[in-house]
C-alpha cells in the first residue's frame, strides 16, 4: 500500500473512534460495560465501512513448484501390429507408469496419433495413416513455453505429411524416440508409389506412373503387371541390383468403357520375400464421356488467371481454355461456362453472342474493369465506380444456400483490390461473400450468384485471388481447400441441371485410407436451406446386403456424414429427409489400400537423426530402463519454483461486507434487547 493509502486508513480510524466516543462515551446513559460494547461495535462497523470507501489494494504472493512436462506420443497406426510391436508398446507404457522416480520428476501426459494428435492413451492400433510431423508440430504448439522433452513411441514410418526429420527443425524441446521394430534389412520388392488421374475420357489414353523399389544385396529380376479383371493390360520385365535399386515406369492405358474401371498392379514377388503385401496395389479410374469445358476470356496477363486454371483443373473432369475476346467468339458453343476476367469495351461482341446463346458466366471485376461499359452491356449488376481503389476483405454468408460452402478461413485471407464504389445486384441473387472495408461490413457483395430464366451468373468484385490460394496453402499445407471452393462455384455455374430440393454430393469411388464423406443440402418449398431438417443416409453393401443408417450432421450450410468406418467394397446409398417425400440414391466403391502394411521394419536411421537434431536420444523397445534413467539423470529437466503475486482490491473481499452487516445487526439487537430502541 502507498503512504497516501495508509494515511487515509489512519484518518478513517480516528474518525470512527471519534464518532464511537461521541455516541457512547460522551454523556451516555448506559452502564460502563454496555458503553464499551456499543462503542467497540460502532467503531468496528464505521472503520470497516470507511475501509471500503478507501478501497486499499492488498498484495498476496503464493509459491508453487512446477515439474517439467513429459508428453508421451504413441503411434496408434496399424503398422504397429503389422510389425508385431503391440506388446512392446504396452510394456513400455507399463514401465513409464510404474517408475515412481520418473513420475516424481515429471508431469507425464499421454497422447496417441495417426492422422491427428489425440490427448488420450486408448490404443487400438487401427489408424490407417501416420503423420508424425503433424503430431510433433501440434505438441510443439501446446508446450512451446514449457520445458517438455517428448517421448515418441513409433516405428518411424510416416505415410502422410511433411518429412518429420525436417519439419522439426524449429522444435524447442528434445525428442526421445523409442524405436518399434528392428534395423534388419530383408530382401524385398515393393511398389513404392503409383500415380494416375482420378478421371479419364472415353476413347482416350490415361497416364500411369509407378515407382518400384528393391532392397537386397544381390541382383533380382521380376515382372510388373497390370490386370483388369482377368485380362492383362500391361506387362514389363524389370531388373534391379544393390546399387541400381529403383525403377520408374511411365506408360498409358486405354479408356474403352464408361464407368468405374478397376485395376490391379503387381510386382511379381521373389521367393524369399517376407512381406508380399507391398507388391500389390489396386487403383481405379472413372471413365467419363465428356468433360466440363471452361473458357476464360481476358486480354490481361494476371496471376489470378494461373490460380484459376490450377484450381479448376485440380478436378480432371474439367478443362480450361484461355482466349482473348476476339478469339473466344467461335468457341462459346464448346464450353459450359465462360469466365470474363476484367471486361472492357473489347468484350462488346462477346457479350452479344453470350446473350444469344444464353451462356452461364462468371465475371471478375478489378482495377482494369471498365465499369461504364459493364453497366451498359448487361442488366444483372451495376457499380458507380471511380478510379480509386480500396481493399476489401471477405465475410462468408453462413446462410448462403445455393450450394454447400465450407468456411476455409476467409477472415484470414489477404484483402482483394476493388474499385471504390458500391456494387448493386439488380436481379434475384444470393451473396456468398460480403465485403468488409477496414474491418467494417459494407452493404456490397464481394461474390454473388444469381439465376434468372435458367441462366446462372456470378460476379466476383475483387482481384488478386491468387493470394487467397497461396494463403490457403500457408494455413493448411495444401491448395485443396481453395481449389474445392472454386470447384464448387464452377460446378454450380457450369451446370444447367434444374435445382432440386435435396442435393447430394459424393464421389464415385474412395480409397479406404482417406476420408469417405458425403454431403447433402435440403431446401424448403421456397428453396431456402433448412438447417432444422433431419437428414439420414442408409448405406447397403452390395455383396452382403448389410444395411446401416447414419445421421447426417449439420455443418454450416450443409449436412455431412463420414463413412470412413466402412470396409472396402461396393455400396448403394439413399439419402432421405424425415417427414418429407424427397430422397436421393446413388452408389460408390471403397477401394482396398492399407498403406500401413507396406513396411518391413522401423526407420531406425531417421529416428536416430531426429533424436540427435533435437538434443535427445533414441532407444529400442527393449531399452525402456535406459530411457527412464536418461530422463531422470538429465539435469536439463528440473522443477521450477514459481511465485504468483495477486493484487486484490479490498472491495472484492465479500467477507468485509458480511462483517459490516453482522456488526450493525449485533449492535441493533443488543440495543433492542436492552430497551434502548
Amino acid at each position: 500500500m502507498t503512504a497516501e493509502t495508509i494515511l487515509y486508513i489512519i484518518i478513517a480510524a480516528v474518525i470512527a473512534f471519534a464518532v464511537a466516543v461521541f455516541m457512547y462515551g460522551y454523556k451516555a446513559q448506559q452502564s460502563g460495560k454496555q458503553r464499551w460494547l456499543y462503542g467497540i461495535l460502532r467503531f468496528l462497523s464505521l472503520f470497516a465501512l470507511f475501509l471500503l470507501l478507501i478501497n486499499p489494494k492488498l498484495k498476496s504472493e503464493t509459491y508453487s513448484v512446477e515439474k517439467p512436462k513429459l508428453p508421451v506420443l504413441i503411434d496408434n497406426s496399424s503398422s504397429i501390429t503389422e510389425l508385431n510391436q503391440a506388446s512392446n508398446v504396452n510394456d513400455i507404457l507399463s514401465q513409464l507408469r510404474s517408475n515412481s522416480d520418473l513420475n516424481d520428476k515429471f508431469d507425464i501426459s499421454y497422447y496417441t496419433f495417426g492422422n491427428n494428435l489425440n490427448s488420450n492413451d486408448s490404443l487400438s492400433f487401427s489408424e490407417r495413416n501416420t503423420n508424425i510431423n503433424k503430431a510433433l508440430s501440434s505438441l510443439n504448439s501446446v508446450f512451446k513455453s514449457d520445458t517438455a522433452p517428448a517421448v515418441l513411441i513409433t516405428d518411424g514410418n510416416q505415410t502422410l505429411g511433411t518429412d518429420y526429420e525436417f519439419g522439426t527443425s524449429g522444435f524447442k524441446n528434445s525428442i526421445y524416440p523409442i524405436i518399434l521394430g528392428d534395423s534388419t534389412q530383408y530382401t524385398d520388392l515393393r511398389i513404392e508409389q503409383l500415380n494416375t488421374n482420378r478421371y479419364a475420357f472415353l476413347k482416350n489414353q490415361f497416364p500411369v506412373e509407378v515407382i518400384l523399389v528393391y532392397n537386397g544385396a544381390t541382383s533380382a529380376n521380376s515382372q510388373f503387371v497390370i490386370t483388369q479383371g482377368g485380362t492383362t493390360v500391361f506387362r514389363e520385365n524389370v531388373a534391379f541390383t544393390e546399387l541400381n535399386n529403383t525403377r520408374a515406369l511411365s506408360f498409358t492405358l486405354p479408356a474403352n468403357s464408361v464407368g468405374l474401371q478397376r485395376y490391379t498392379a503387381q510386382l511379381i514377388p521373389l521367393g524369399e520375400e517376407k512381406n508380399k503385401t507391398n507388391n500389390v496395389k489396386r487403383f481405379a479410374v472413372e471413365v467419363i464421356d465428356q468433360a466440363t469445358n471452361v473458357l476464360i476470356v481476358s486480354k490481361l496477363i494476371h496471376p489470378d488467371l494461373g490460380a484459376l486454371r490450377k484450381s479448376i483443373t485440380s478436378n480432371e473432369q474439367r478443362t480450361v481454355t484461355f482466349k482473348n475476346p476476339a478469339e473466344a467468339l467461335p468457341l462459346l458453343n464448346d464450353h459450359q461456362l465462360v469466365i470474363l476476367y476484367q471486361p472492357d469495351g473489347t468484350f462488346a461482341n462477346l457479350y452479344e453472342e453470350i446473350e444469344k446463346l444464353k451462356k452461364n458466366t462468371l465475371t471478375f471485376a478489378g482495377m482494369e474493369t471498365d465499369w461504364d461499359f459493364l453497366n451498359a452491356i448487361q442488366q444483372n449488376f451495376e457499380k458507380d465506380a471511380t478510379y480509386q481503389s480500396e481493399l476489401a476483405t471477405a465475410i462468408l454468408n453462413m446462410n448462403y444456400g445455393t450450394f454447400a460452402v465450407e468456411d476455409i478461413g476467409f477472415d484470414d485471407f489477404p484483402p482483394l483490390r476493388t474499385a471504390f464504389g458500391a456494387l448493386e445486384v439488380t436481379i434475384p441473387h444470393e451473396s456468398l461473400l460480403d465485403q468488409a472495408i477496414d474491418g467494417f461490413a459494407s452493404e456490397s457483395p464481394l461474390l454473388a450468384t444469381m439465376e434468372l430464366n435458367g441462366i446462372r451468373d456470378a460476379i466476383w468484385d475483387g482481384e488478386d485471388i491468387w493470394k487467397w490460394r497461396a494463403q490457403a496453402y500457408l494455413n493448411t499445407g495444401s491448395f485443396e481447400p481453395f481449389d474445392d471452393f472454386i470447384g464448387k462455384l464452377v460446378q454450380y455455374l457450369a451446370s444447367t441441371k434444374r435445382r432440386s430440393r435435396l442435393e447430394v454430393t459424393s464421389e464415385t469411388f474412395y480409397y479406404n485410407n482417406s476420408s469417405i464423406k458425403i454431403s447433402a443440402q435440403y431446401f424448403d418449398s421456397n428453396y431456402v436451406f433448412d438447417p432444422r431438417a433431419s437428414v439420414t443416409i442408409s448405406v447397403t453393401n452390395s455383396e452382403t446386403e448389410e444395411q446401416r443408417t447414419f445421421p447426417m450432421l449439420l455443418k454450416g450450410n450443409f449436412f455431412e456424414v463420414d463413412l470412413s468406418s466402412l470396409a472396402a467394397g461396393d455400396y448403394r446409398y439413399s439419402v432421405a429427409v424425415r417427414d418429407e417425400a424427397v430422397s436421393r440414391v446413388g452408389n460408390f466403391t471403397i477401394m482396398e489400400f492399407n498403406v500401413e502394411q507396406q513396411f518391413l521394419n522401423a526407420d531406425v536411421t531417421k529416428l536416430q537423426r531426429l533424436a540427435t537434431n533435437t538434443g535427445g536420444q533414441a532407444f529400442f523397445a527393449t531399452e525402456g530402463e535406459l530411457l527412464t534413467g536418461a530422463l531422470i539423470n538429465d539435469n536439463r529437466f528440473q522443477s521450477v519454483q514459481k511465485s504468483e503475486q495477486k493484487i486484490v482490491p479490498l472491495i472484492d473481499w465479500k467477507y468485509l461486507l458480511g462483517l459490516i452487516a453482522l456488526l450493525l445487526s449485533l449492535e441493533w439487537f443488543i440495543r433492542k434487547y436492552n430497551g434502548l430502541i
